[in-house]
């Protein structure tokens, strides 16, 4: 046998072993019992992951799931990492404690936000930063002599989270299914979701009715009981899903003549993944509170934030915010956190992330004319391909048939691409190039041209 064979050997052996033991005892999220693969990722470089079996795949969905704005497999933040273990590896951020990357990343934040946001609370993933602002907004509202306003407002398809509470706001079924009861007071309005606007509005301009809908709402619930709503500048989860000019202004609007708090959750939007700091600012938001995580760290740990105004955080510091995490602050994360800021703006990866939808639209293009495609959407950095089969009934296509797809694109083309629903979702790291952006778009419509009758 020689070096090699050996070498492929004792590979093969390591995959089947970590296969065998991943079907044996690893639960993981939105893994059903039809999904035979066992993909085990053992190594990263730049954009390029290897699985155990030596096999070369191309990350066009962000390490899976909308992250690693910085690629894989950097040493730069491997120092930092070391360096940071060697100096502190943790200590809590309890009462009167805290320690200094915490700090100093609290400060930049508050830099980089919009204006008005300057108090942080860190957690360790974007669930938590949901759990935070929802039950800081219900006790703002307490601790000034409105206990009622408990209500929370979210939308369909929207994406906040796994967790209990966040579970219960986020927009799709499944998430809810065979776990209740679950959170009270949790109600989901209409989305901004133009492709299906004569499904959802009929013939009423669609942010007249999305405004309208919100107002009858809060008459239904009573503005005295509603605490806040969280909404996503874009709809990451729901397919890329851009509201119309004018939708976030009128929307907050309403909200603060009402006295409910607007929570912007940016755990996929922020951090150069549409081509801004805060992707809120831009469309006019204007939130109380921001919840983030995923790019906050590159990926290169677990850390999230709940960013809100001072005018929340005096009154929670005044009373005693009784609610935390064994991780928060953690100088590690936090470390790794300033440095994937730096070199977000050192490598100017912000305006990197429209050069990068720039490559998608053109890329994608072609797909746009394939019976499968019913709706092409580009927002920065990431992409949608809404799959339908009928363009004429847009009926959407079957969610196992887009993971299929994805498979597909997988095992014969090396390309990663994300399932979501009756979605196939690019969110490539933001340190992609354009000959990659075209590959994965070439499998992406090689993948779907398989579904066109007439070939």
């Amino acid at each position: 046998m020689t070096p090699r064979q050996r070498e492929k050997t004792l590979r093969e052996s390591l995959a089947t072993e970590l296969e065998t033991l991943d079907r044996r005892h690893l639960l993981r999220s939105m893994h059903r019992g039809h999904i035979d693969d066992r993909v085990v990722i053992v190594r990263g470089k730049g954009c390029t992951v290897w699985d155990a079996r030596g096999n070369q795949l191309l990350d066009a969905a962000g390490g899976g799931v909308w992250l690693s704005p910085l690629g894989h497999g950097r040493e730069d933040l491997a120092e930092v990492a070391a360096q940071q273990m060697g100096q502190l590896e943790f200590f809590t951020s309890l009462l009167e404690f805290s320690n200094e990357k915490a700090i100093r990343l609290a400060a930049r934040l508050a830099d980089l936000a919009p204006p008005g946001i300057e108090r942080v609370f860190f957690t360790s993933g974007g669930s938590e930063a949901v759990e935070t602002a929802f039950k800081a907004a219900r006790l703002f509202h307490h601790l000034r002599g409105e206990p009622d306003r408990t209500w929370i407002l979210s939308r369909q398809y929207s994406f906040h989270g796994s967790t209990y509470g966040s579970g219960t706001a986020t927009g799709f079924p499944p998430m809810q299914f065979g776990v209740g009861p679950n959170l009270p007071h949790v109600e989901q309005l209409s989305p901004a979701y133009l492709y299906r606007a004569d499904q959802l509005y009929g013939d009423a301009d669609p942010v007249d009715f999305l405004v309208r809908e919100l107002e009858e709402t809060i008459a239904r619930i009573g503005a005295g009981n509603i605490a806040a709503m969280i909404g996503e500048p874009v709809m990451a989860g729901g397919g890329v899903l851009a509201p119309p000019p004018g939708y976030w202004p009128r929307m907050r609007e309403v909200l603060r003549r009402n006295g409910i708090l607007l929570i912007a959750d940016e755990v996929v939007t922020a951090f150069g993944r549409l081509g801004s700091w805060f992707e809120s600012e831009a469309r006019g938001m204007e939130p109380d509170m921001i919840t983030t995580a995923k790019g906050i760290a590159g990926g290169y740990a677990a850390l999230g934030a709940t960013l809100m105004t001072d005018e929340i955080g005096d009154v929670l510091f005044e009373a005693g915010f009784f609610h935390g995490y064994t991780y928060q602050g953690h100088p590690v994360a936090c470390a790794l956190g300033l440095a994937t800021l730096d070199i977000i703006e050192k490598e100017d990866l912000l305006n990197k992330a429209l050069t990068i939808g720039d490559w998608l639209r053109s890329g994608l293009a072609p797909a746009a004319a394939l019976p499968a495609v019913g709706d092409l959407r580009v927002e920065g950095s990431l992409a949608a391909l809404e799959l339908v089969t009928d363009r004429q009934t847009r009926v959407p296509m079957d969610w196992t048939a887009v993971e299929q797809l994805a498979f597909t694109a997988r095992r014969e083309h090396g390309v990663i691409v994300r399932p979501y629903g009756h979605n196939l979702v690019l969110a490539p790291p933001l340190v992609i190039e354009e000959h990659e952006v075209r590959r994965a778009a070439e499998a992406v419509i090689e993948v779907l041209s398989r579904l066109d009758p007439t070939r």
